[in-house]
């Protein structure tokens, strides 16, 4: 890993992503940013009258797609801008810029929905016959027409609308804490010189086969977080007191019916996600025993969890060569994918390298218009390359979608967010299993594989049960404290890793590090999603190029139908206990199998 953070104008442009194809400079975005405004103010020519008749509902129904596509452009682009370095002042007025107009476009909009729902459904399958334009909007409005219940008032949408900047702070001031402000100690490494703690190279200290320096490295990064545990339990308190707010005024039971009624998700897939881990965590306490026995400690740490478990192989693996084993790993998908993906790695859409002020971890964004762009903080390491072919799974799903499907449904809902970036990581580590070179190498891999488990379906399951647990004790009248949140995920981190292993005090605090608590039930879509691409990627395998078909299909269909559905047409039906139970299945068959090897 490198030991010093470079400076965002040092960085090899080569290696950072083309957001000048979105805007070739800060003017050229201020004049979109105007253009965006005024169609915003314009909005309100359509107040009172959009429900006259069909014309003027296509009329407005097109207006609010030229609106909302050009404010994602703006916001796209000011938000990326602000990642590459979010201590950047002129970015973060962008940035500003940006989130005050997307207010004020959902404000100026906020009328759209109540006046369709005063519509009868006679009169409204009336104007779908009448207007040819408007069959494209089909089901856009059959799905505003379910959440009738939930949808308040035009001058109440309004407020809540203008509430949009308020509600958005608690989210503000935990990224500026965390990715810009936050600055963590240096410790000795193995050579001796000192390294500087990072976001980005934190994990990768963590797989470091010296477990003093893991040691050291754990306890001097949570140090911080444990230094502002009051300030970021009052952070998290505020943004989800601002859902409970939501939630109650559109008269839902709680948080957690209102995130996942956006998009038709019944409660029981997230109830039956945590009962069917909960029902197999006695395999992963037979890894954790199996972990403690091959690392040959006395105690396991929570520390001692990222390192591989077989030391004889290291995978230093540069950038340039993890793209090649990404590009190999994904052959199984046809040439129209294989060919789009050597022009994401070939015309700039992925910013690569960690530098000072950039925003941590990875992600997959932009508009409908842009590059599914994808931001990476590239560490040599094996994880980085699956995090490569993690991205791109997103990326691609993006630009799959934006090709195929008008504006309308040129998104997908993040229930379905997650299956084509984890399918790729299935593909990548079902090739390198196939070629690994001798037996250390594959336990290596299997351990990976276990990791992978471990980490997306029981870490991200232990994340759901917090952020419900959370929210439920909230909601019920219970006060967010620093302590309450620590001794909370505490626990269930015992419950999850067993009895075998030191819960270190240190951990207690990780739940301010993790930003997807802010996200509002998002996390639990990483468990699903996982379990129906791990179903996917073995269908890839085993039935060739009628399950890529299927697939590809998948990916072109945006929002064109529900997620649940969407995904049944791919051969995954997730209102079921099987796609979670047959990976919990394959967790088991593996633990197993890496226990004989070892």
């Amino acid at each position: 890993m490198s030991k010093e953070i470079l400076n965002r104008e040092d960085v090899d442009r080569e290696f950072t992503w083309d957001l000048e194809s979105m805007y070739s400079s800060v003017e050229a975005w201020e004049q979109d940013w105007n253009r965006v405004k005024k169609l915003s103010e314009d909005f309100e020519k359509h107040r009172g009258r959009l429900t006259k008749n069909s014309k003027a509902l296509l009329e407005a129904l097109t207006h609010r797609d030229e609106l909302f596509r050009g404010i994602e452009n703006v916001y796209a682009y000011s938000h990326m801008k602000l990642d590459e370095d979010t201590a950047n002042s002129q970015s973060q007025i962008l940035s500003d810029k940006a989130l005050n107009l997307y207010v004020q476009v959902e404000e100026s909009s906020s009328f759209l929905v109540p006046e369709i729902l005063t519509l009868d459904e006679e009169t409204l399958n009336r104007y779908m016959e009448e207007e040819e334009g408007l069959k494209i909007y089909d089901k856009f409005l059959e799905d505003i027409m379910r959440q009738k219940s939930h949808v308040l008032s035009a001058r109440e949408e309004s407020i809540l609308a203008q509430m949009g900047e308020v509600a958005n702070s608690p989210q503000k001031i935990y990224s500026m804490m965390n990715d810009a402000d936050l600055r963590f100690p240096r410790i000795k490494g193995e050579d001796g010189k000192d390294i500087e703690i990072t976001q980005g190279n934190f994990i990768p200290l963590m797989e470091s086969t010296d477990r003093d320096l893991r040691q050291r490295a754990f306890k001097s990064f949570y140090s911080i977080y444990d230094s502002f545990k009051n300030t970021f339990a009052a952070t998290l308190n505020g943004d989800l007191k601002s859902n409970i707010f939501n939630a109650r005024l559109r008269n839902y039971k709680s948080t957690r019916e209102a995130s996942l009624d956006r998009n038709n998700i019944p409660l029981s897939v997230y109830d039956n996600l945590i009962k069917s881990v909960h029902d197999n965590l006695d395999s992963m306490y037979k890894y954790m025993d199996i972990r403690k026995r091959v690392l040959n400690v006395d105690e396991l740490h929570m520390y001692d969890l990222y390192t591989p478990i077989v030391k004889e192989v290291e995978f230093q693996i540069p950038y340039e060569e993890g793209v090649e084993l990404v590009k190999k790993a994904l052959e199984p998908l046809n040439r129209e994918y294989l060919d789009i993906m050597d022009e994401a790695f070939n015309s700039r859409w992925i910013d690569v390298y960690e530098n000072r002020g950039k925003r941590s971890g990875a992600y997959s964004s932009g508009s409908y218009d842009s590059k599914p762009f994808i931001l990476l903080n590239y560490h040599n390491t094996l994880d980085n390359v699956f995090t490569i072919a993690h991205e791109m799974g997103h990326s691609m799903h993006s630009y799959f979608t934006r090709k195929n499907q008008p504006y309308v449904y040129g998104g997908y809902s993040i229930f379905v967010a997650e299956v084509a970036s984890t399918a790729n990581e299935s593909l990548l580590l079902n090739y390198l299993l196939k070629n690994a070179k001798n037996k250390n190498e594959k336990l290596y891999l299997l351990n990976h594989y276990l990791e992978s488990f471990r980490t997306t379906l029981f870490r991200q399951t232990m994340f759901a049960e917090f952020e419900m647990i959370i929210n439920e004790y909230l909601e019920n009248g219970g006060a967010l404290t620093a302590e309450y949140l620590c001794e909370t995920y505490r626990e269930l981190n015992r419950l999850y890793y067993g009895e075998n292993i030191v819960i270190d005090e240190e951990i207690a605090v990780e739940w301010a590090r993790i930003p997807h608590f802010y996200y509002n039930y998002y996390v639990f879509q990483y468990a699903t999603g996982f379990s129906a691409a791990i179903d996917l990627s073995k269908k890839i395998l085993e039935e060739g190029d009628i399950a890529v078909d299927r697939y590809l299909n998948f990916l072109k269909s945006g929002s064109s139908d529900y997620p649940i559905d969407v995904l049944k047409k791919a051969g995954v039906d997730m209102t079921t206990e099987e796609p979670v139970n047959n990976a919990m299945k394959i967790f088991k068959e593996l633990v197993d199998e890496f226990d004989k090897l070892i």
